[in-house]
């Protein structure tokens, strides 16, 4: 389970430190998580000015995405963790991510990596998963 930024540096910069990643899912290495509500977040993410992405080039970085994902049905973790991210944007991905029993949380956000010690899953930083690979 990927949070959305560790998605976007590997989407948006294709020679960038996470470029790996792509090829991991792509390959199979690794299956992406996701529901439709961190689908929607990449989807307003991948719009933002900063990058000055033309719609073409969005739905082309997003079907290289969702063609590998594994989708999560927002019912199936509707019910919430016992941890709570003291960042409410990204609790979502902590309660998806042990709702759907994935392997690890990879992020780069400090509000999820705090809670690696307290969490019944790996949480990761791209990094890390990395070197596990």
């Amino acid at each position: 389970m990927f949070d959305t930024n560790v998605v976007l540096s590997a989407l948006v910069f294709p020679g960038g430190r996470l470029a790996w990643l792509r090829e991991a899912w792509r390959s199979g290495s690794v299956t992406p998580l996701a529901s439709k509500v961190t689908v929607l977040e990449l989807v307003r993410a991948l719009a933002y000015p900063r990058f000055a992405l033309k719609e073409r080039e969005r739905d082309e970085l997003l079907a290289d995405y969702l063609s590998f994902l594994e989708i999560v049905e927002s019912s199936d973790h509707s019910a919430g963790s016992s941890l709570e991210c003291r960042d409410p944007h990204d609790q979502e991905f902590l309660d998806l991510a042990l709702a759907a029993g994935a392997d690890a949380l990879v992020t780069g956000d400090q509000d999820l990596l705090i809670l690696a010690q307290r969490c019944p899953l790996p949480i990761l930083t791209p990094a890390e998963l990395g070197a596990r690979l």
